[in-house]
């Protein structure tokens, strides 16, 4: 395997489909294909995206979730106990309706989901490797629950399940396991009394490295106007971070580029690796290396070298394969740029 640098660039989820395997720039976009020929499509997908990460000299790379059609609910369609025929309209992280599946029985994980998926993906490059799963929380809040009557004991329902698919996740080759939390930006009461918990149970008994990530969502409307309302200062990290810093997770995922988050929050984190977003994945605009590292070396007013993580906002499923191709190689000419620095 390829020796991890300093500064090592990872993303922080996904990487936008060929337009063959589901509609382009649109989010949680339907298969276009079925069957084997999905499959087939999924690998294929893949291997473009290890492609395009190792040649914009990304050093932690992902499957780009190509394999997932949401981030969610791909994970929860695996599961027993859930209805996805008789949907209802919910509130999602108290900013916009969907329809949601329905939580009508015990909840449980019949199968592996993703293990053979990740084991395509540690096989098919020698660099290290992550995969990223919902965490409790944000599953919880991404449903209708009619039996358990309770978020919280949902949410570790949700953290055994978890815990077993990651579990198989490592044994599989996977070095990074990362739960994607964007619900602790915004139910603080619930991140303090299970929210951190449940996500520790989740990564209970791994070996490899655990990473949260928490952000202020794709550049889609509903996001866009909420963060209208959120004023000068983004300060919801600084309710969350105490608490982690606390925790068994080894990293934390955050948002910095054009956000509104003063980079002291960082500092809450000591001791933790902190993947600090340094590429807007809300806009078509292209960084420089510069500017990521402008963004990298700010960080490091906060977190020692050796627990800087280049990394993206949040995913990039929504842009266009060459602007997301681009922003890739901007990351990792910006770690690369301040790598040389330390010389």
């Amino acid at each position: 395997m390829t020796k991890t640098p300093l500064f090592p660039a990872t993303i922080a989820g996904s990487l936008p489909k060929p337009g063959w395997l589901s509609e382009k720039e649109k989010l949680w976009a339907p298969w276009r294909l079925e069957g084997e020929l999905l499959e087939e499509g999924k690998r294929d997908a893949v291997s473009l995206v290890l492609h395009d990460q190792e040649r914009a000299g990304i050093d932690i790379v992902s499957d780009g979730e190509q394999t997932r059609q949401h981030f969610v609910t791909s994970f929860i369609e695996a599961l027993d106990g859930i209805d996805f025929e008789h949907k209802k309209t919910v509130r999602i992280r108290d900013r916009y309706d969907a329809d949601v599946p329905v939580v009508v029985g015990p909840v449980s994980r019949p199968r592996p989901v993703n293990v053979e998926y990740a084991r395509f993906l540690a096989q098919s490059t020698d660099r290290s490797t992550k995969f990223t799963l919902p965490g409790p929380m944000t599953m919880v809040d991404t449903l209708a629950d009619e039996y358990y009557g309770s978020r919280e004991a949902l949410a570790w329902e949700f953290a055994r399940a978890l815990n077993a698919e990651a579990r198989e996740l490592e044994a599989a080759g996977i070095d990074v396991i990362q739960f994607d939390e964007p619900a602790f930006n915004v139910f603080f009461d619930d991140v303090r009394a299970w929210g951190v918990q449940t996500l520790e149970r989740a990564a209970e008994g791994l070996s490899c490295k655990t990473a949260v990530h928490i952000c202020y969502g794709y550049g889609v409307k509903a996001n866009i106007e909420w963060k209208k309302t959120l004023g000068e200062e983004w300060r919801q990290y600084e309710h969350v971070f105490p608490l982690l810093q606390l925790s068994s997770i080894d990293q934390v995922s955050l948002e910095c580029r054009n956000s509104r988050v003063p980079m002291e929050l960082i500092e809450l984190l000591r001791g933790k690796d902190v993947l600090v977003g340094a590429i807007d994945v809300a806009t078509n605009e292209v960084e420089t290396p510069e500017q990521v590292a402008e963004t990298l070396r700010k960080a490091l007013d906060y977190v020692a070298p050796e627990h800087l993580y280049p990394c993206t906002n949040c995913g990039m499923v929504p842009l266009p394969r060459d602007v997301a191709r681009r922003k890739l190689h901007a990351l990792g000419a910006g770690a690369a740029l301040l790598r040389s620095e330390f010389r």
